[in-house]
């Protein structure tokens, strides 16, 4: 029996069914051709190997056109790029005595100390370099990023291994909606010290993600969103409903696929358990597609391995969008849109 088979069988009730009504909006319908897909990563997801597991092949079979990370797991997804080791462990160690031995723990997973400062180096090194030195979208760093992590993995003969090396060669845009918050940034900041020129906008970051769903849009298709988690990249991939609607003007519905794997309670008022009927009186989600949202109540590390699966064994592979190589043509467009409502205000005598 396949994971896929598995699935369809035996998930028949309460969360299992939520589950495989997440696997079948997925696979039917948010991998249709006419679909820019969306994901966005919270948690310590690429320490745990999904990156290689799941979410590399789900990027290189062009089911996920473009993404919003957390920095953090950008920055433990090169480690395995650079070749460096993490391991298993307990979540029940003494972390003094880790700390005394040089050890970093993520719950159960531990890795040497050496492996961050090699990282903090890489970063440094090649975000001197003369391409770097400019203001560019987290996108476009993380484009010029992967091509370095790329060269080292075929170095070191390692085969695919980190995330951001995918995102390169599939030309995937991968944005961090909180850049300074993670090693990245830390290290980014230490070279603005050192007077280097690289500057990540998060502004750009802003318009480039409402562009890429308003292309979607203007030419017919569809946009879905797929969420790993919650908090700040949750945020980012659905404000992109907004930025176009209640900041631009420029009339839109909202995303039309939504779903979320989460362990967050909606009760509590937070962003991680806001509902996509909450989405809706935002204008994030088009109201009349409410129906095809599902939230599922599970971990990440549960659920994303099945939902990969499972996609993988129903649908084949899609063709690469590469939006990152389209970035300034999707920005074009929207900004011919929002000129249009821009005129008009002005007519009216509106600010």
């Amino acid at each position: 029996m396949t994971a896929a088979d598995l699935i369809d069988g035996a998930f028949l009730a309460y969360n299992g069914r939520r589950l495989r009504e997440a696997c079948r909006l997925f696979a039917e319908k948010m991998l249709a051709d006419d679909v820019f897909v969306a994901m966005s990563l919270t948690g310590a997801l690429t320490p745990a190997g999904l990156g290689m597991s799941c979410l590399i092949p789900l990027i290189e079979n062009g089911f996920v056109d473009w993404m919003v990370s957390t920095g953090a797991n950008l920055y433990h997804d090169t480690h395995f790029g650079l070749g460096l080791k993490m391991f298993q462990g307990s979540a029940e160690a003494d972390d003094v005595a880790l700390r005394r031995a040089g050890v970093v723990r993520i719950y159960d997973i531990f890795f040497d100390y050496r492996v961050l400062l090699s990282t903090d180096a890489f970063f440094r090194q090649i975000a001197r370099q003369e391409e770097f030195q400019r203001s560019m979208s987290s996108a476009e760093f993380h484009y010029r990023a992967g091509r370095y992590v790329a060269e080292r993995e075929r170095v070191l003969r390692l085969g695919r291994r980190s995330l951001l090396a995918a995102a390169h060669e599939a030309g995937v845009p991968v944005y961090t909606s909180s850049p300074g918050d993670s090693s990245i940034g830390m290290n980014l900041a230490l070279l603005e010290v050192e007077g280097y020129g690289l500057r990540l906008d998060p502004l750009a970051d802003v318009n480039e993600t409402a562009a890429i769903v308003y292309a979607a849009k203007r030419a017919g298709m569809k946009s879905a969103v797929f969420i790993l988690g919650g908090g700040s990249p949750k945020n980012f991939v659905l404000q992109t409903e907004p930025q176009i609607q209640e900041v631009m003007g420029v009339a839109e519905k909202g995303h039309d696929y939504f779903l979320q794997i989460t362990d967050a309670r909606p009760d509590t008022g937070g962003l991680s358990g806001a509902t996509p009927a909450e989405a809706v009186s935002w204008g994030k989600i088009d109201p009349n597609r409410l129906p095809d949202s599902v939230v599922c109540y599970v971990d990440s590390t549960v659920a994303l391995p099945l939902i990969t699966a499972y996609a993988l064994q129903r649908r084949k592979p899609r063709r690469l969008r590469r939006l990152y190589d389209k970035r300034e043509e999707m920005m074009a467009t929207l900004r011919t849109a929002y000129e249009r409502v821009r005129r008009k205000r002005l007519r009216r005598g509106e600010p």
